[in-house]
């Protein structure tokens, strides 16, 4: 049979994350020895100085700013394409794929996948969640999705576009999935097949879906015939390079999952990782005009997505990226003591890098764009955010409070 998807031998813990050919950081960045280019059009410069304006208070929306890309700048000129399965070189000669293939090993074993996980680098969390909802579909061609209510937007429609019934089950006040609420729709529909999108990070509060306590539901309810997908897309890297894994492709835990490389990683195109725990049951047709199988839901994939990941994961090796969750934590825990301090009403939820908090005045808005939603907003310590931010977020809301 084939696969889609490049396999690895299987690793027992996150210390057994290979480094992946980690190098230091030079001092001499390669940009700098790039010649100078051509003057860049006015409307571009219009949009540079709108993201160089923004940079300083965009803490609403989770985007790491602590990794420097610009030493890939060299690799813009070309157009790379992972077109096709990264298991296979295609004829195209200008691809990525043996990227490709060490950073979703990387990713693999950090989220402990067994023999015969499969996996590809997307677009994003969406893309991701969609695959792995099209690889439940194939494994339970009759089963309903089960999602909360505070689970991504992306998941509806998914659900829509893959033909998909779905429940929304209510979640609780800090964003968690009710879990009784769980038992009681799956108990309606036994001897179905269910399919359960549990968010390892909601969009608004972080909240954490507890994937053995989604078993136990299940298990009450006489469910035996299950696909837990894992949308992991922020919270992911951070809960598991800390130890956290009971949402991961081990035995027990979830079937597949998604991640996005935009956020904790803050690569400066939109891009993510999707694993499976075990091969496909669609297996991709073969394509002669690339010399590849086609087993991805776009086709083609942006090469410079696995360039810019693998830069990423080799700026430091584990003990590094840990201490990346250690202090973007500690700049949480800040932001929700300052605010406190300040009698601004706020909470977060554990190990969240989200801190929640009550709208901002009226004339803070425009310069610290923070989402609303249900009379509550937030703001996200993703890495590269340090108190200094926080600090003047303060400041402001002192005067304007």
């Amino acid at each position: 049979m084939t696969h889609h998807i490049v396999q690895r031998a299987p690793h027992t813990s996150s210390t057994d994350v290979p480094e992946v050919a980690f190098r230091a950081p030079t001092q001499n960045n390669a940009v700098d020895r790039l010649p100078p280019g051509p003057a860049l059009h006015p409307r571009l410069i219009s949009i540079l100085d709108r993201l160089t304006t923004a940079a300083p208070t965009n803490i609403g929306f989770p985007a790491a700013v602590d990794i420097d890309y610009r030493p890939l700048a060299p690799f813009l000129r070309y157009m790379i394409n992972n077109v096709g399965s990264p298991a296979e070189d295609t004829t195209y000669p200008a691809h990525a794929k043996d990227l490709e293939r060490d950073v979703l090993a990387w990713f693999a074993t950090l989220f402990r996948a067994p023999t015969g996980w499969t996996g590809y680098l997307t677009s994003g969390g969406t893309e991701g969640t969609m695959n792995g909802l099209l690889n439940a579909r194939a494994a339970h061609p009759r089963a309903t999705v089960f999602v909360s209510t505070s689970g991504h937007y992306s998941v509806p429609k998914s659900c829509a576009l893959l033909g998909l019934p779905m429940v929304q089950i209510p979640a609780g006040p800090r964003g968690h999935l009710d879990y009784e609420a769980l038992r009681r729709e799956a108990s309606r529909r036994r001897g179905q097949p269910a399919i359960v999108a549990a968010t390892v990070g909601t969009t608004m509060t972080e909240a954490v879906d507890d994937v053995p306590q989604i078993h136990a539901a299940l298990d009450a309810a006489g469910i035996e015939r299950r696909w837990i997908h894992a949308d992991a897309a922020l919270a992911g890297i951070p809960l598991v390079l800390t130890g956290r894994h009971d949402f991961d492709l081990a035995p027990g835990a979830a079937d597949s999952l998604s991640i996005s490389g935009h956020k904790w990683w803050g690569t400066p195109i939109p891009c993510g990782v999707t694993l499976t725990r075990r091969p496909p049951h669609r297996p991709g047709r073969r394509v002669d005009y690339i010399g590849s199988r086609d087993t991805t839901i776009t086709g083609s994939r942006p090469g410079l997505a696995a360039l810019m990941l693998w830069h990423a994961i080799t700026r430091h090796d584990l003990a590094g990226h840990r201490l990346r969750v250690d202090r973007a934590r500690d700049v949480a825990s800040y932001a929700r003591r300052s605010l406190a301090a300040v009698g601004w009403e706020c909470w977060r939820n554990p190990d969240a890098l989200t801190v929640m908090l009550r709208p901002l005045p009226e004339p803070l808005r425009p310069r610290w764009p923070l989402p609303i939603e249900q009379g509550w907003s937030h703001l996200i310590c993703m890495p590269g955010i340090g108190r200094e931010h926080i600090d003047s977020l303060i400041k402001e809301l002192g005067v304007n409070g």
